[in-house]
């Protein structure tokens, strides 16, 4: 990547895991277009930077998004995939306006998303779709059944779309993190521990990012799952 001019879409890119990788990649004198709906708290004033304002949880609304991202946009080679949202509870504790909203924004926009692009993609030299999914899309946990549901979709999508992509020049990839110390956890009931061997931080996925990103090409790194040394689940309650 460093010696390759790339030109990458990110979702998500306002704040967490999308900002870290947003600030990596623009540090490497890269071009970055940033997809969020909060326009407000995306990177300002940054050589090589675009910000988008998308909804991505109006599914209705993504085709037209797509028509004008990849008219604007035309030099796309790479997209990371990093919005998302969490959501956890008991099943009957859900409306259903909450469970088509998390399975919108964390697997059904991201289909839309990658169906809007793949052809072009699949046209060009060297292209990466990388995707952030979760260690929840490894193994099931309780009063995460919709959240759980959502990312071993985005596994078994990207696992197909892998194998659909072969002779071409896409790698798809995906990364599994364990908790990360983000405002991801400010609505929620539980947070990761505060010491540094209890939890990710998002430079870690950054930096995972780079290393799919940093590969030469001709092959594909399938999935990187990472978690803290010793994994601490606190209870807020219990502060």
């Amino acid at each position: 990547m460093h010696s390759l001019k790339r030109t990458v879409l990110v979702t998500g890119a306002s704040s967490g895991i999308g900002k870290a990788i947003t600030e990596k990649i623009l540090s490497l004198g890269h071009q970055v277009i940033g997809i969020s709906r909060n326009p407000g708290q995306l990177v300002q004033s940054s050589d090589g930077f675009s910000g988008i304002e998308i909804d991505l949880s109006k599914l209705d609304e993504i085709p037209g998004h797509l028509t004008n991202l990849k008219k604007q946009f035309p030099d796309i080679d790479a997209i990371i995939f990093s919005a998302g949202t969490g959501l956890f509870g008991n099943l009957e504790q859900f409306s259903h306006r909450q469970i088509q909203n998390l399975l919108a924004v964390n697997f059904t926009s991201q289909v839309f998303l990658t169906k809007g692009f793949i052809s072009d993609l699949k046209k060009k030299a060297h292209a990466d779709l990388i995707y952030i999914g979760s260690e929840s899309a490894l193994k099931g946990a309780r009063k995460g059944s919709i959240y759980c549901a959502s990312k071993f979709a985005l596994r078994g999508f990207t696992q197909a779309l892998r194998e659909e992509c072969a002779k071409n020049n896409v790698r798809v990839s995906l990364i599994n993190p364990g908790m990360v110390k983000t405002a991801f956890f400010q609505s929620l009931s539980f947070e990761p521990g505060d010491e540094p061997n209890q939890h990710l931080l998002a430079e870690d996925i950054a930096e995972a990012v780079l290393y799919i990103l940093n590969a030469r090409p001709g092959i594909v790194i399938d999935e990187i799952n990472l978690n803290p040394a010793n994994k601490v689940v606190r209870n807020k309650r219990n502060k």
